[in-house]
């Protein structure tokens, strides 16, 4: 189940706005999160169908997301590439930014 903030950056996103933490703020009091302020100008805070409208896009973002973040931390230091296109050229660099691809796929 995909978060509600992320939820509401998709609806936001959507109506061409951004996150705005000075006009948008969660709350959880045990019950589950809510949007306890929604204050941006000429747009009307989501409906809670609305927000249930993005689930299938918030779990899809969410996912990437975490693909994302698990390359970027297998992902030799930039120290580390640059030494291996020095060393051993680009063809042997893009085998190994290819299995960490690959190792994680996108989809």
């Amino acid at each position: 189940m995909a978060n509600l903030s992320t939820k509401v950056k998709l609806y936001l996103e959507a109506n061409s706005k951004v996150w705005d933490d000075t006009k948008v703020f969660l709350q959880n009091d045990g019950a589950g999160d809510y949007i306890k302020t929604f204050t941006y100008d000429g747009l009307a805070e989501p409906t809670a169908d609305q927000i249930a409208s993005y689930e299938t896009a918030g779990n899809t973002a969410e996912t990437l997301s975490g693909v994302l973040h698990t390359r970027a931390s297998e992902y030799p230091s930039i120290a580390d590439q640059l030494d291996k296109i020095y060393h051993d050229g680009v063809d042997e660099w893009k085998k190994v930014i290819k299995k960490v691809k690959d190792d994680n796929p996108k989809e």
